[in-house]
């Protein structure tokens, strides 16, 4: 398969993002040491070291019920409003439900959380599979893809209600009638609106997101997986005269030798927390296949790949910072405009990140556009002060709580 990716993909240089760890257990289900907290003092420390090093988008995961390895978690909008509230230049994108929130509740909050942060707030709309959320709640659960039909009129009439006055939309889910909303979001350049994500592997979530969002989001996929996701959306887009674009997953191990970083692989599989990973396994694999084509995230995922909750080995960025460079482009080469990343230990990670893969990134960028006739726009590259190791070893001592599993380990 071949993916047409327009030349603006090697113009623009790649946009950085990475999970907000707002739920306990860190980003992998395993007993592994993990230098990385669930709550606001580390996450607000966080931010400053990822916005510092280059990154440009943080996503706040949105749970309710305990669930696969995380009994504890915060809401979404809220802790996300505290991230913008400690930051500069960060984007930060909360996720939400539909079924759980009105589209003209949301968007209400999202113009509201747009101005108290000049212009920086986004949202995830995740049509949801954790059917025990909506049930015990006493919510209606729709099976899964009539949730993309639930989702698709909720995103239309969230963005009409943004960017419309007198907005009306007659739905099955979703009825509005002549609403206006005031003040609109902030007016920034280039920004018709507060960005709109939106993810999913299935069918319906592809053409779904071919028909409405301004972002695809996937879970970690292979090249080929990947270039056949872009494919789904991009023939749904371009029925609807649209240009979505494109972000992808993946769990960064970056070490100063493949080995190493194959043997911390190991080292997180091996510790696994077996009956959570197999729990969830169970739940999310009868959701994929209760799809009508049987492609359902998560339907042909290993145990290896669910011990990383969004899939994020299968990306394969792991090895050397050279290693993972060239793996990023050639995500890039197939149409990723945006990387979402998570690691182990977060402050320390994301810091290497920034100063030891980014640099090689932007460097093999320029050489991918001048292959492809035109030049990285190296004015859209975000400012990056560079955080040292020092500083984001220091940063993790001062913001782990006291009683972490890992204070004891964290150099001061």
């Amino acid at each position: 398969m071949t993916t047409t990716v327009p030349a603006s993909t090697f113009e623009t240089p790649l946009k950085f993002a990475y999970w907000v760890p707002n739920v306990s257990g860190g980003l992998v289900v395993s007993t592994i040491e993990q230098r990385t907290d669930w709550q606001l003092p580390y996450n607000s420390r966080l931010a400053k070291i990822a916005e510092d090093s280059g990154f440009e988008y943080a996503l706040t995961q949105t749970r309710y019920a305990a669930s696969y390895g995380a009994d504890k978690q915060h809401e979404a909008s809220a802790f996300s409003l505290a991230l913008l509230g400690a930051t500069e230049r960060l984007r930060v994108i909360a996720a939400f439900h539909p079924g759980m929130w009105h589209p003209g509740v949301l968007a209400k909050w999202l113009i509201t959380a747009d101005h108290l942060s000049g212009g920086r707030a986004a949202v995830n709309i995740v049509s949801g599979w954790l059917k025990d959320e909506f049930v015990n709640f006493g919510l209606d659960w729709l099976e899964h893809d009539e949730r993309y039909v639930r989702t698709e009129e909720f995103i239309r009439a969230l963005r009409g209600l943004l960017t419309e006055d007198g907005y009306t939309q007659d739905g099955k889910y979703y009825s509005i009638d002549g609403f206006t909303l005031n003040p609109k979001p902030v007016d920034v350049p280039g920004r018709p609106h507060p960005e709109i994500f939106f993810g999913g592997n299935s069918t319906a979530a592809q053409a779904t997101a071919g028909r409405v969002a301004d972002w695809y989001f996937s879970n970690g996929r292979t090249l080929e997986g990947y270039e056949e996701n872009v494919a789904g959306v991009l023939a749904s887009a371009a029925r609807a005269g649209r240009s979505p674009r494109f972000g992808l997953n993946g769990f960064v191990i970056a070490r100063e030798s493949r080995q190493e970083a194959e043997d911390t692989l190991r080292e997180i599989v091996a510790k696994a927390h077996r009956p959570a990973v197999e729990g969830f396994k169970q739940s999310v694999q009868e959701a994929g296949a209760s799809t009508n084509d049987g492609k359902g995230m998560w339907a042909d995922s290993s145990f290896e790949d669910l011990v990383q909750y969004n899939d994020g080995f299968k990306t394969r960025l792991i090895g050397t910072p050279e290693e993972i460079a060239d793996r990023i482009i050639e995500y890039k080469k197939i149409g990723v405009n945006l990387l979402l990343t998570c690691y182990l230990h977060f402050q320390e990670e994301v810091a290497a990140f920034g100063r030891d893969v980014m640099p090689i990134v932007r460097e093999k960028e320029k050489d991918l556009a001048r292959a492809h006739g035109t030049e990285l726009n190296t004015d859209l590259l975000p400012i990056a002060p560079g955080v040292s190791a020092e500083e984001a070893a220091a940063a993790t001592a001062e913001t782990l709580p006291a009683d972490h599993p890992a204070k004891a380990g964290v150099a001061a």
